[in-house]
Parts: structure tokens; C-alpha cells; sequence
């Protein structure tokens, strides 16, 4: 399937690259070493790199011979990232979606959305205030800059079998009590990824700095059809479901059938389905719910809710096989490039067992 995925966007490849300059690896083993990578739960790349020098399977599915030679971890890195930039994640997706053998699994009409936090590659003690008017400051430990001037006293004051006194150095990575401190996305930054954002997704568990991950899901076999990823905030599921809807369905005249949790229970954003000619089959607050009885009425809208839960499978194969719970990258469009291809490799470890091989 991946064979057949991947001939198909031949035409994409050849517009990613020119006709001049040093030969770089090839797009298709790159896609299909990030695969790799996912499915077998490789910590980086460079031991992907490692394991590509013995083992017989990975050379086979990439493609090199038992002689070739195997990339050098810094260049396959960047190059990978090149790559990777571009929507090639969501075309790889849809490829293997339109195999011949996986059209026919897929439903055309009954869908469920959901989100799922992704934590980013950043600490809390990189989140500082954005003042832009601060000197930058070198850090406590740091060697002083050459405009410093160092005090050397001519003589010693004290005698020479007294110990000489240790300078008040702090560890660069001391503690800190954030304690009485309050601290915003609209105050604050990170230093280490800018695009990650200060969030919590229920009451009762701590903030971090991460990115919301969001999937749209077939709801026949369980297959996910559309990834995204954007900054978090409290709007931003409501805002990438109707995204990934508009772009799966575009301009649908069908009545299609959205599944969702209570956090999508807003009256803006279900009439924004309607208007779309979504019914909205949305799990009702206890007070003030959008969702009325011309809704709940249905048996469609029990089964919506008995499917829609199993898009958490998809989450946590991701976050678990697939090492999204973390991520390794930094900015927006490299993880979320990153979280699009990793849905894509759940979709092919979930293909086994649907096609009964």
C-alpha cells in the first residue's frame, strides 16, 4: 500500500525538487524511513540510523541494498525536514486512504472529532515575560562578556593559608519557584519554541506548554481521514473540526453526521454545522446544551456516541507506539507535520487486522 501511496504522488515529488545541485535522498525513502521510525518506535534518528546498518527489514522496505550505504543522521535530518514543511504528510494520508483496498472500508457520511494535548519541546522555565525592552541576559555562570571589567587587587588583603572564597555562582539550571507568579500567553513567551502555548485542557490537572493535536475519524472502521495540528487555546478544537470537515467534504450537499464530545457543545459551533449540513451528533452539557431534541431523538445519534469514543485508540497508539505524547520538534509546522504522518502510520497498523491478514 505504501508502494502504490507513494507511486501516486510522483507529480508532487517532482515539483518539490530542481534539475540542478548536489543529489539529496530521495523523497520517497524519507517518507518511508519517518515510517519507520513511527511504527517501530524509534527514540531518533540517529539510532534509526543504527539499526538501518543491520537490520535486513528496514533496508528492505526503504529499499537499500545489503551494501549501501546508510545516511549520515545530520543529513537525513535536514532533509527530512525540508520536506516534511510542505503538506506532504496530509497527501501521504490521503494516498493511502484512496488505495484501492482501503477506499471501501471508509464511510462517506458518519464522521467524529476530537483533540488530544501534545506536549511541546520546551520547559516551564523557558515561558518568560515579553519584554521586549530587556537587555538579554547571559545567563548566572556564563563566562563575563569582554566589556567587563574585573576587579584584581594589587596586594592580598588576607593571608595566603586562608582558603580563597568561592564565587556566588548559580547553576544554569537552578531551581525555580513560580509560586504567587502569574504568568499568561499574552505576558509570556518561549524561549525554546515560540508557537507552543501555556494550557490545560480540564480543571483539576496542571498547565504546560503544548500544542493541540485534532483527528477527524471514519466512523465504520475507525480509520482516521484527516490530522491537524494547531496552537492551544480554548477555541481551537471547535475551529479545526469544522476545518478538517470543510476539507474531507468540500462544498458536500449529503447529510453528513459529526460525533463529539461536551467541549463542542457551543451554539456558535453548532450552528456552524447546520449551516454546512452537518447534523450535529454532539454529547449534550447538563445546562444550557445546544443540542436539543430533534437531535437526541435519533437511534443515528446514540450510535454517533458509541463510535465516537474510539478515536481515543487512535490517540493513544499515537501517543504511546507512536511518541507523540512528547514531541521532539520545534514550531508549529514541523510538529504538526509530524502529527499528520503519525496518524497516517496508525491508520496502516490498524489495516491488518481490517483487512483480515
Amino acid at each position: 500500500m505504501v508502494n502504490d501511496a507513494l507511486a501516486s504522488l510522483d507529480a508532487e515529488f517532482e515539483a518539490l525538487y530542481t534539475d540542478f545541485g548536489r543529489p539529496s535522498i530521495p523523497p520517497e525513502r524519507l517518507i518511508r524511513a519517518s515510517l519507520l521510525q513511527i511504527l517501530f518506535s524509534v527514540r531518533s534518528e540517529r539510532q534509526l540510523m543504527e539499526q538501518m546498518q543491520y537490520n535486513l527489514l528496514l533496508r528492505w522496505f526503504l529499499g537499500l541494498g545489503i551494501d549501501d550505504a546508510v545516511w549520515v543522521p545530520i543529513v537525513f535530518t535536514k532533509n527530512r525536514d525540508r520536506l516534511l514543511t510542505t503538506e506532504m504528510s496530509r497527501w501521504v494520508m490521503a494516498a493511502i486512504l484512496a488505495h484501492r483496498e482501503v477506499a471501501p472500508l471508509l464511510s462517506g457520511d458518519h464522521f467524529s472529532v476530537d483533540g488530544t494535548l501534545v506536549k511541546a519541546w520546551a520547559s516551564m522555565k523557558s515561558f518568560q515575560p515579553k519584554a521586549a525592552d530587556t537587555p538579554p541576559d547571559d545567563g548566572p555562570g556564563n563566562p563575563p562578556g569582554p566589556d567587563t571589567a574585573i576587579d584584581e587587587p594589587d596586594q592580598p588583603t588576607e593571608p595566603e593559608t586562608t582558603p580563597m572564597p568561592r564565587p556566588n555562582r548559580h547553576n544554569r539550571n537552578a531551581e525555580v519557584d513560580f509560586r504567587g507568579e502569574k504568568r499568561s500567553n499574552a505576558t509570556h513567551g518561549s524561549t525554546a519554541d515560540p508557537d507552543a502555548r501555556l494550557y490545560k485542557k480540564s480543571p483539576g490537572t496542571g498547565v504546560m506548554l503544548c500544542f493541540i493535536g485534532h483527528a477527524l475519524m471514519e466512523n465504520r472502521s475507525g480509520l482516521i481521514v484527516q490530522g491537524d495540528l494547531t496552537q492551544a487555546d480554548g477555541h481551537a478544537e471547535r475551529r479545526a473540526a469544522l476545518d478538517m470537515i470543510h476539507r474531507h467534504s468540500p462544498g458536500s450537499t449529503r447529510r453528513l453526521t459529526l460525533g463529539a464530545d461536551r467541549g463542542f457543545d457551543a451554539a456558535e459551533f453548532v450552528a456552524d454545522l447546520r449551516q454546512a449540513c452537518v447534523t450535529p451528533h454532539v454529547a449534550q452539557k447538563s445546562r444550557y446544551s445546544a443540542i436539543d431534541r430533534r437531535t437526541t431523538r435519533h437511534d443515528s445519534y446514540a450510535r454517533s456516541q458509541r463510535h465516537r469514543k474510539r478515536i481515543e485508540e487512535a490517540f493513544g497508539w499515537t501517543n504511546t507506539v507512536g511518541g507523540m505524547a512528547q514531541t521532539f520538534y520545534r514550531g508549529l509546522e514541523r510538529v504538526r507535520s509530524r502529527f499528520v504522518l503519525t496518524m497516517a502510520a496508525n491508520n496502516l497498523a490498524r489495516l491488518p487486522r481490517l483487512l483480515g491478514a
